[in-house]
């Protein structure tokens, strides 16, 4: 556990010192588009602080793979660079992803040729067989031929990617929605290797990269935290998609089909697939209306507009900060949900889900609720106001009883 952490620090610290690097270039040399009419930022802010969070997790992974032999004395990590190919791809795959994000950032790519690029990464990593080789399908493990593995991991991944970055348009949202499914997800990957399949594979890939993953974030939501210093860009959210679906697809490698021996047994083989889906329940839910309200506008599914999810938050009344930790409420509570199939009986687990979907909902349609009140209280106040405006000016003041009407005894 310890050497995770570690390469989880090393890339808080790199990811960290390198934003604030990014952030004060940033500035000196203008590195920041206009503020346009969907941005929720008035401020021009840097963009490029997903290379900041590439190059944590790029020296994170290095240093694993090569400085901790030497520091340890033991190569704790030797299984997870053993086929050292699998890690290539995904250093290749991120590298592309970044290199695309930036180019989006500054030239603002059309949305074929960022597709194309996605698909090239999600290939990289099927070519290298870091991909979906196993799933619970009827009485077996199997997803058939290598073909429909490829076609698998590439939706998955892409779709992961792009959900991902749909959200990404509030100060800390994906980043911090990134460390709560990050942590959960390397608490899975803990009990799935030691508990149910048994094994001493511990040390693997989906964890070291969940690690360094969390450790990139931290270090970069320092400056991303509201107000924002610096935004991760396209850059920084297809990373954080593509990681997050790399160490999901990834997993399922490490299902042995012979340690699952009864149907029990099929549920935890069957989480890594589920979990960053349901994890992600919102942003993929805002992704495909999104899709569904452009292609029916006739416009590309691509394009960009303000009727995100977490734009509908503001435009309820919520504050940037409410809108954002809501975010994290429902996310907490599906991945936390989730783990919880693990080691409590089904009851309990839709129990807990249910009390944070309540409590998430009423926190989420709550200004909804004020909004009404307030415009009851001003329709009555109007109401009255218009009633008083029909008075003649004697009546008003027999109302309020600045001077007697002609009659009155007083």
């Amino acid at each position: 556990m310890k050497y995770y952490l570690l390469a989880g620090l090393i890339s808080a610290v790199v990811s960290f010192l390198v934003s604030w690097l990014v952030w004060k270039l940033g500035l000196k040399y203008k590195w920041y588009p206009k503020v346009r009419e969907r941005d929720v930022h008035r401020t021009p802010t840097p963009r490029l602080g997903g290379i900041a969070m590439f190059i944590g997790v790029m020296v994170s992974l290095l240093c694993a793979w090569f400085l901790f032999p030497e520091i340890a004395g033991v190569d704790y990590f030797r299984l997870v660079f053993a086929e050292p190919g699998r890690v290539l791809a995904v250093l290749a795959g991120a590298t592309i992803i970044v290199v695309l994000g930036v180019a989006d950032d500054i030239w603002d790519l059309d949305w074929m040729t960022k597709l194309a690029g996605q698909i090239i990464a999600a290939g990289i990593l099927a070519w290298q067989g870091v991909a979906i080789v196993s799933l619970p399908i009827g009485n077996t493990l199997g997803v058939g031929s290598s073909y429909m593995s490829l076609i698998f991991t590439v939706l998955a991944v892409v779709l992961v990617m792009n959900a991902v970055n749909f959200i990404d348009g509030l100060d800390g949202l994906v980043a911090g929605v990134a460390i709560i499914a990050g942590g959960v997800f390397f608490l899975y990957t803990f009990f799935i290797n030691r508990v149910v399949v048994q094994t001493e594979f511990f040390f693997n890939l989906p964890s070291l990269l969940t690690a360094v993953l969390v450790g990139a974030c931290f270090g970069f939501l320092i400056l991303n935290w509201h107000p924002a210093k610096l935004f991760m860009g396209d850059a920084g959210a297809l990373l954080v998609g593509f990681l997050m679906a790399t160490s999901a697809v990834s997993i399922t490698g490490n299902i042995d089909p012979a340690a699952v021996r009864t149907r029990t047994d099929l549920l935890p083989a069957f989480i890594p697939i589920l979990l960053p889906f349901a994890i992600l329940i919102v942003p993929i839910l805002d992704f495909g209306l999104a899709v569904v309200r452009r292609l029916s506008a006739g416009k590309s599914p691509f394009s960009a507009d303000r009727k995100h999810l977490h734009h509908r938050l503001l435009d309820m009344g919520h504050s940037h900060f409410h809108a954002v930790l809501i975010f994290y409420a429902w996310t907490a509570t599906v991945a936390i949900g989730c783990l919880l199939f693990l080691f409590l009986q089904w009851w309990w687990v839709v129990a807990f889900v249910a009390v944070g979907f309540t409590i998430c909902a009423i926190a989420t349609f709550a200004p909804l609720g004020r909004k009404r009140a307030e415009i009851a209280a001003q329709s009555r106040a109007g109401t009255g106001a218009a009633v008083d405006a029909r008075l003649d000016p004697l009546d008003r003041a027999a109302a309020t009883r600045d001077i007697p009407t002609p009659g009155d005894p007083s």
